[in-house]
């Protein structure tokens, strides 16, 4: 009986191979199929290790959800920027939820956030986002104006939570909280919504590039780079920056 082509366990093994199929390729002597086989070997070493991590990431929620089915993860993106408004998420996960990719948004590729971004919003129980524009940075102060954007998530998520897991801030929703430096690295929930918080503010700071071009802003997210400042330099401060963060105030 003819042995299977290489071509042809190629294939079989792109689909999720099993077990038997392959213990029997095992002693198959031909060297193009021990190289396969230690490939599906990788594969299934970075899968476990994926899973492994996703797993570690929803420790809060597997905690929580008993006593408290609808969790809240919330998160916030920009505010160190010279520009742009502050933008939060409030993201409620599914039990069910296995989108194992999910990170810290900073540590992904943006491709990978966009893509993770549609995925969160097919799956989620409901999101919802808040924003603090220049105007309330600059009255308030950029904590301040953090805090008012994470209520105002809170409060226009479709259901309400039963508890909140917050990256870093402390602020009062009426609801029972936890918040947790880098919570964006460890907890599932919270890093959805950076992911969500990341793509809406930085397709934001892409329309204030066409509005106010000359600064970079659709590159640098309204952070303050080299480009970002010889811009304010040479045209001077638009209505997209806070005149209250020292760098833009010197050009005002």
């Amino acid at each position: 009986m003819a042995k299977e082509s290489i071509k042809a366990i190629h294939e079989k093994l792109l689909q999720d191979p099993s077990a038997d199929y392959l213990a029997s390729l095992a002693t198959d002597p031909r060297k193009g199929v021990q190289q396969l086989l230690q490939q599906v070997a990788k594969r299934q070493t970075a899968q476990k290790q994926q899973l492994a991590t996703f797993l570690s990431k929803r420790h809060f929620e597997d905690q929580l959800w008993p006593q408290y089915p609808l969790i809240a993860g919330m998160d916030e993106v920009g505010r160190g920027p010279l520009a742009g408004p502050v933008v939060t998420a409030a993201v409620i996960l599914p039990h069910d939820f296995a989108v194992l990719e999910v990170n810290d948004s900073k540590q992904l590729s943006p491709h990978k956030r966009v893509q993770l971004y549609n995925q969160i919003l097919e799956t989620a129980v409901a999101v919802s986002v808040g924003v603090s524009d220049v105007a309330v940075i600059d009255r308030v102060n950029i904590l301040e104006a953090t805090k008012l954007a994470m209520q105002q998530a809170i409060r226009d998520l479709a259901v309400q939570p039963d508890y909140v897991l917050i990256d870093a801030v402390k602020v009062d929703t009426g609801i029972p909280a936890t918040s947790m430096y880098k919570g964006d690295a460890k907890s599932i929930s919270i890093a959805s919504a950076s992911i969500v918080a990341k793509v809406i503010r930085d397709r934001l700071m892409i329309a204030y590039d066409r509005a106010y071009p000359g600064y970079d802003l659709a590159q640098n997210a309204g952070y303050g780079t080299q480009k970002h400042l010889a811009g304010l330099a040479k045209y001077g401060v638009t209505p997209a920056h806070r005149k209250s963060f020292a760098p833009v105030k010197k050009y005002l």
